[in-house]
């Protein structure tokens, strides 16, 4: 199954799934409690920590939870904040960090390539925390509309319409989905 988050990222092959880590996982797990899925695809857009450019596409299988504070040592988690799905859905190019919050601080933010985290998405953590839970294979396909800093927003808005045509022709050309779905 493919799904996307919703709201402006809305594609007529794949399913919305709730935008965040919360709706993501509420919405998620509703689903494959009552009709689960053979695999999940997520797929949508991503702000780049510095190491990717604007509409770069990259597939990934994991995912982590990292929040901001984290990198100036001022908090920590209990938690386990990294995951990995075990298939072969995706190549594994970078770990895709996931908040509720979009990093609009550069200097910051891209100490998280120092990690091996290279973009960030709201909702893929939750995605693959699900898909984990369930025993479910996931992956994403997402492509980069912005870098993490004071222009994130805007830039976002900006590259958002091209970015979902180009991720859509992303998918046809590598045979995810069909051209009569386009």
């Amino acid at each position: 199954m493919i799904i996307c988050a919703g709201r402006e990222e809305v594609f007529n092959f794949a399913q919305p799934m709730g935008v965040g880590l919360i709706e993501s996982a509420i919405n998620l797990t509703r689903k494959c409690l009552f009709d689960k899925p053979d695999y999940l695809l997520f797929i949508g857009t991503a702000g780049s920590y510095g190491e990717h450019n604007i509409f770069d596409i990259l597939e990934s299988k994991r995912a982590s939870n990292i929040e901001l504070s984290f990198l100036n040592n001022d908090s920590y988690t209990p938690l386990d904040n990294v995951i990995e799905s075990e298939n072969n859905l995706a190549k594994n190019d970078t770990i895709v960090n996931s908040s509720n919050y979009i990093s609009s601080n550069f200097s910051l933010s891209k100490n998280f390539n120092a990690y091996g985290i290279g973009i960030e998405n709201m909702e893929f953590f939750s995605v693959l925390q699900i898909a984990k839970e369930f025993e479910i294979p996931a992956a994403g396909i997402f492509i980069v509309t912005n870098y993490t800093n004071e222009t994130a927003h805007e830039d976002f808005l900006k590259n958002h319409k091209e970015a979902m045509s180009k991720l859509t022709q992303y998918l046809i050309d590598k045979n995810i989905i069909k051209l009569t779905n386009h």
